[in-house]
């Protein structure tokens, strides 16, 4: 599994070469937390949030960390981010971090 989900990685890598010149959230998913993460273009990361004093299910707390992502882009006005799903499904938990971000007022 992990062998497919690092080819994959590489392939989500590839195709945002193209978005070198925008911020970057980032998402990592572990069996108890989830992590969001928000990288300059250059790779710098700024800000990071976790789950891991969150309350609630999973899909609730990785919510909450998305909104937290989300309001941070707002507050310090920054208008172009790519969401990268560090090769996993667009389901699930990475989905409700996505969902935070955009309730937040970020566009991906």
């Amino acid at each position: 599994m992990l062998k497919n989900r690092s080819k994959i990685k590489a392939k989500i890598k590839y195709t945002n070469q193209r978005n070198n010149q925008k911020h970057l959230v980032g998402v990592f998913r572990s069996n108890l937390y989830t992590n969001a993460y928000l990288a300059d273009p250059k790779g710098k990361v700024l800000v990071s949030f976790s789950s891991k004093n969150e309350k609630g299910t999973k899909s609730e707390a990785a919510f909450i960390v998305g909104k937290k992502v989300g309001e941070y882009i707002s507050k310090n006005k920054i208008t172009s981010v790519y969401f990268n799903r560090s090769g996993y499904l667009y389901h699930g938990r990475v989905k409700k971090v996505a969902e935070g971000a955009r309730e937040a007022g970020v566009q991906f």
